[in-house]
């Protein structure tokens, strides 16, 4: 369940990557940072729901979201410093967190994964326990403030036969998939369903 994963990252039991974990429920990314940003990082995500589908957002300084505590109960963090990538670690301590943090909360492409299995697309960075590629684009994201850069997509990859066919979903989801027209179609309706966790793809095709 979504809660004995959250136990296990506080306890420090489990570090890894959540693909394929508490299968029906929605997961979500987190970005934390100093009030004096949150604004812009705000009218960033409106501006580009696809990318950042944000589904809530905590007060500044407040780290309890329900049974939740946003300070240990994910894997690992990334921290910035003054915009620079300094450590990854499992929990976030006092020497990082202050009074002023204000944290989004933003859909994750994981969400969908197992609708896409249950219609009978296998999804294989989940089959080979590794976490989904992702690449950079050249698709711009609107500007806000401080905040800036191109879209973020993953990949997952399917055979069924010999011809390449890749969708790109609208967000930080790309499939890469050998399918039948049927398939493609089956998996284009299934993301669909799922815009606040990055929804439709932008791209069907070769690119």
């Amino acid at each position: 369940s979504p809660q004995e994963v959250r136990l296990k990252c506080r306890s420090g039991e489990f570090s890894g990557q959540t693909s394929g974990l508490a299968p029906g429920y929605a997961q979500a990314n987190l970005c934390i940072l100093p009030k004096e940003y949150a604004f812009d990082f705000l009218l960033f995500c409106q501006r580009n729901p696809k990318p950042c589908p944000l589904l809530h957002v905590l007060e500044p300084g407040v780290f309890q979201l329900g049974d939740i505590d946003i300070r240990k109960d994910v894997p690992r963090y990334r921290v910035f410093r003054d915009g620079v990538f300094s450590e990854e670690v499992t929990n976030i301590g006092d020497d990082i967190w202050s009074s002023d943090m204000v944290t989004f909360v933003i859909g994750c492409s994981f969400s969908f994964e197992d609708a896409l299995i249950r219609a009978g697309l296998r999804i294989r960075h989940i089959d080979q326990n590794r976490n989904v590629p992702m690449y950079n684009t050249s698709i711009p994201c609107k500007s806000a403030g401080v905040f800036h850069g191109n879209m973020v997509v993953s990949m997952r990859p399917f055979k069924a036969g010999m011809t390449f066919i890749r969708i790109y979903p609208r967000s930080l989801l790309t499939l890469k998939c050998l399918l039948s027209l049927g398939e493609i179609s089956k998996a284009v309706e299934i993301c669909s369903r799922y815009p606040r966790v990055h929804g439709a793809p932008v791209h069907i095709g070769d690119p």
